[in-house]
């Protein structure tokens, strides 16, 4: 039943170290973690400083103007995690967002709205910005968890900014792609060359990038949230009409939530808990587990239609349930009883959308389930290809961290702050104006959250770190990547190798070019509405183990990507 592991899409090999690992979508930043290893620092201060490095080598999908996330295990064998997501503004309601946008303030693509009431929540511009939980998050996860100074992990990343280097070949579509996003003059000004997005190749440098990230060193992420670099962030944002103030950015602070867990195979599955989408994973999984997904030949179209209709059910009930928790409960949808219900609607030709219903109840300790009905956003929502940068990192004290972070679409809202060089998020593109939606706008609500950093006890002493970018992408690239290594026997490099499929938001099946022969015409009989789609679209994974001492990791051969060690 085990596919042929020998070959390699990508010609990589996994990659093993002995002392720390780390694997990201960038090379720069790939080196600028090891950097910090060899000063003495541990895989959390790696951490730290990959994620600060691609603020700057790879600006099209992170930057303290986003959120970040983390699921770690750690030497002491706690599994915990790190959320420093932030909310609407205090005075983002839905009222004073509708009369704003109508009155032709901050939403160019809804400039001849007139009618409050039909105004709906904006995809880009002041209004979509929430309060940026990164810089804080950066802080805490060194702070709590790390060796060095917090200042020390960012110097990499300055050196970059200040002293240039030259991009990558995918970072450069990617800012290419986003040239036209930038119509505000301090955006044009931080991101562009002449007017252009940088080719490949080019030497570039982020001057006032870089003079925030100095000032961050030496004053701390208080610089972000009370200091001088808060105020360019709130006047930017008010400048353009939205609602974003300094006190809703004094008043944000980090969490550590407790993780979501299931088992699969005899491996333990951790993710993070609402408002993130973790629990669609763990429903995938369960879903997969109660009808033996991954007893079928892997080359065959049976797996891909089980797999992907177990997703396809986690997709549904996450979207109807899954919100900010202090504001709903939200139904513990990763409970095994659920999963054993749920299964009975799989059979052996495609679920119509229309023929999906939702349960009253859900078992488990978090509700009964919030109201509300279906997906995240009304049309096409962003988080289908929003662009995100995962990086992984393992040590040989027992570390490994899976570290997430993301503006959501590319460069975000298309604001930068002031001089500050900061890309704003639109994070809050993904509320809903309506008010009877289970995510609909509320000021200090944190809006639905793609970002799933996840970590899995394979057996006893044998722990990984991964993750899979790109918006929805990111649970059913977990299912994907599990399943390879838990039923197929893959090695790492493999597993993210492997040819992928994606349930998509209008209900389609996509399928990537590479996928098996014959596997696209028989989802068709199976009543899958199939799309082939190019290997950009369907996430970017990274992946780090500790198997008892031995570290080892792969990178996605989607991406620019590499695994640097020592």
């Amino acid at each position: 039943m085990n596919p042929d592991v020998d070959a390699f899409g990508s010609r990589r090999s996994t990659v093993y170290a002995p002392e720390g690992i780390v694997a990201t979508s960038q090379p720069l930043a790939a080196e600028a973690g090891v950097e910090l290893l060899r000063q003495g620092g541990n895989a959390f201060d790696a951490a730290v400083a990959t994620a600060a490095a691609l603020n700057v080598v790879e600006p099209t999908s992170t930057g303290l103007g986003g959120d970040v996330f983390a699921l770690y295990r750690t030497a002491d064998g706690e599994v915990g995690a790190m959320r420093a997501c932030g909310g609407a503004p205090a005075d983002a309601t839905i009222e004073n967002v509708r009369e704003a946008v109508a009155a032709g303030h901050g939403d160019d693509e809804q400039a001849e709205v007139t009618d409050p009431d039909a105004v709906t929540m904006p995809e880009f511009g002041p209004h979509a910005v929430t309060v940026p939980g990164t810089a804080r998050g950066w802080e805490a996860t060194v702070d709590e968890l790390g060796h060095l100074a917090f200042a020390e992990t960012l110097q990499p990343a300055i050196r970059y900014a200040t002293e240039g280097y030259p991009v990558t070949e995918v970072v450069s579509a990617q800012w290419q792609h986003g040239e036209d996003r930038f119509t505000d003059e301090h955006a044009r000004e931080a991101y562009l060359f002449d007017g252009e997005a940088p080719a490949v190749g080019q030497a570039v440098t982020l001057p006032k990038l870089g003079q925030s990230l100095e000032t961050i060193a030496a004053e701390g992420a208080d610089a972000v949230y009370e200091g001088a670099i808060g105020e360019e962030i709130a006047a930017e944002v008010q400048s353009q009409g939205g609602f974003l103030t300094t006190e809703d950015l004094a008043d944000f602070e980090v969490e550590w939530p407790e993780p979501v867990a299931t088992e699969y195979r005899g491996a333990e599955i951790y993710e993070l808990p609402p408002n993130n989408q973790g629990l669609l994973a763990l429903e995938a999984i369960n879903l997969a587990s109660e009808i033996d997904a991954g007893e079928h030949p892997y080359d065959s179209a049976e797996r891909v239609h089980a797999f992907a209709e177990a997703m396809k059910l986690a997709f549904v009930d996450g979207h109807h349930y899954v919100t900010d928790p202090t504001f709903e409960n939200v139904p513990n949808l990763a409970a095994n009883s659920y999963a054993a219900e749920r299964a009975n609607e799989i059979g052996e030709t495609a679920i119509e959308d229309a023929e999906i219903g939702f349960p009253r109840e859900v078992g488990g300790a978090n509700g009964d389930g919030a109201g509300g009905g279906g997906g995240a956003g009304a049309g096409h929502d962003p988080a289908e290809d929003a662009d995100t940068a995962l990086l992984c990192t393992a040590d040989a004290e027992g570390n490994v961290v899976a570290f997430i972070n993301s503006r959501f679409h590319g460069f975000g809202s298309g604001l930068v702050a002031g001089d500050t060089g900061i890309a704003l998020q639109n994070r809050g593109a993904s509320f809903s104006l309506d008010p009877d939606h289970p995510n609909s706008l509320e000021p200090g609500k944190r809006p639905f959250h793609t970002l799933i950093p996840a970590v899995a006890k394979l057996d006893e002493d044998d722990w990984a770190a991964f993750g899979v970018m790109g918006g929805y992408m990111q649970p059913q690239g977990h299912l994907q990547v599990l399943s390879n290594i838990l039923d197929y026997g893959m090695p790492l490099q493999a597993a993210l190798d492997a040819p992928r499929w994606r349930y998509r938001e209008d209900g389609s099946l996509a399928l990537e070019e590479r996928m098996h022969d014959g596997v696209p015409t028989k989802l068709v009989r199976k009543g899958h509405d199939v799309e082939i789609l190019p290997p950009a679209l369907f996430g970017g994974a990274q992946i780090v183990r500790n198997d008892g001492g031995v570290l080892s990791g792969a990178t996605e051969p989607r991406k620019d990507g590499q695994v640097s060690g020592y």
